[in-house]
Formats: structure tokens, sequence, C-alpha cells
């Protein structure tokens, strides 16, 4: 079966203070190290990165200095949701599509062939984590609730999908937002297997994560 990779790299970075798809790195931009490591799995045929109009010039740029072929840019929309749908529109005729944050650049070819290899199985999978704190439902600053960690993951991505079930989720309460296209699959009733995930696929969000992720790389 045919994959696509969907890239949302559409978010102003507001967190983190900058653009963090395009922070410098080692030299190069965050989003280069996503797409090498999209590069290295070979049953990749086609990569969508979801960008502002602004940004697609410097991506078909990178991606060919790069070497990585296949590479399309399509705009965002203002939601994470809505970025995911209009990069489903770029896959063509691909069966798997995943779906990978331009924010995890340590993520590992194996992981993505991984998740991939789930979904063709299940139809959906993620990747993810155990929660190793205590986590607590808060309501006004008061804990109210503390919930059983050993039934509790941390979603990461890459997360991969049958494409003809990623899109009949997306056409699922379109006006509802979702934090991660999981959810979307979860509202359809339709399973998601869960693939252990890489305590090293951490996702680049505050200015200190930089700061870890420029350690890693030297």
């Amino acid at each position: 079966m045919s994959v696509a990779v969907i890239v949302p790299a559409a978010g102003r970075g507001e967190r983190a203070g900058i653009d963090k798809v395009w922070a410098e790195v080692a030299g190069r931009p965050l989003l280069a190290l996503v797409l090498e490591r999209i590069r290295a799995v070979s049953s990749v045929e086609r990569v969508v990165v979801v960008c502002p109009e602004a940004r697609h010039e410097a991506v078909c740029r990178l991606a060919s200095e790069l070497g990585l072929g296949g590479v399309r840019c399509v705009p965002g929309g203002p939601r994470r949701r809505d970025s995911v749908a209009a990069g489903l529109e770029a896959v063509g005729g691909a069966e798997i599509v995943a779906v990978h944050d331009a924010a995890r650049p340590l993520v590992s070819p194996r992981l993505i062939e991984a998740v991939i290899a789930a979904a063709r199985r299940h139809g959906a999978a993620t990747a993810a984590m155990p929660c190793v704190d205590t986590i607590k439902r808060v309501d006004g600053g008061m804990v109210v609730e503390t919930l059983p960690r050993e039934a509790l993951v941390a979603v990461q991505t890459p997360q991969a999908f049958s494409t003809a079930l990623l899109r009949r989720a997306h056409a699922l309460r379109p006006a509802e937002d979702a934090s991660d296209d999981c959810l979307l699959v979860e509202w359809l009733g339709e399973p998601v297997a869960v693939v252990p995930g890489e305590v090293g696929n951490r996702k680049i969000t505050h200015p200190e994560d930089i700061r870890w992720l420029v350690d890693q790389l030297r």
C-alpha cells in the first residue's frame, strides 16, 4: 500500500516565542531534521508540508537541497485539523497517510515505519509513551481527581491511518476542534492501535526545548 506523510507546519510557535519550524539548529532549520528522517523511510512516496504560502518556496528549496522528491506544499488553516484536512487533499492515491508534527524533529525512521505498519494492520495507529508522572484533574486550581497512571499514555506523532478512514473522520463534526487526528477517529468509534514511542521524540514547544535539541545534536 502506498504511503504519504503530512507534516503540519502552519503553527505560529507562540509558546516558543519564535517560528520554531524554521528555528536554526546546528545551522539548519528544524524542518530539515524532520524531512531527513522521513526521507529515510523507503515506503513513503509523497510528503505534503502544510505551511503558510510565504514559506512554500523555502520548503521546496529545502527539499531540493535534501534530495527529497515528491514533496508538495499546501497552505494551512486556522486550526490543526484544518491544516491536516488540506494536506489530505494533496496525498493523491496514497492508501496510508501518516501525520507527523514538524515540531518533533528527532523522530526515528524506525518509529515512523512501526506506526505505518500498525496502521496497515489496524486502520489507525499512534506512537505513545507510558505516563511516568502522576496525573491529576484540576478545577479552579484545586485537585479534584487522581487518574490511574497505568491506564494512561502520552500520545506523540507520527500517527497513521487508512486514508479512507482519516477522510471519513475529518468529515465528522467539522465545527469541533481536535488536538490530534486520533480523536477524530475515536469519534467515529473506530479503534486506534498504540505503538511504543520514543523518549527522544520530544515536541519542541518552549525555548528550553530548543536548547535541549541543540545538546542532543552535539
